[in-house]
């Protein structure tokens, strides 16, 4: 196992290496955020086109059974 002191080969060294270090971590940090958010934005649109879908079918449904269109219930007077 190697001591606490020991450096590894990939370590940075200097200033550069350690700012060209952390600008890698960055870019892939940020790389990966935008593939999680791209893949929340489209399963948000799935999720809308599937109500969407839900609530065509729940209207066919319903003129089917004879209640005509789907209108709110009226308010009282």
């Amino acid at each position: 196992m190697a001591d606490m002191g020991e450096l590894d080969k990939n370590d940075p060294k200097n200033m550069q290496e350690l700012t060209q270090y952390v600008q890698g971590l960055l870019q892939n940090m940020q790389e990966k955020f935008q593939l999680m958010s791209d893949q929340i934005l489209n399963r948000i649109d799935e999720m809308g086109n599937r109500v969407d879908d839900l609530e065509k079918n729940i209207a066919d449904l319903m003129t089917q059974a004879g209640a005509g269109t789907y209108e709110s219930a009226p308010e009282p007077r």
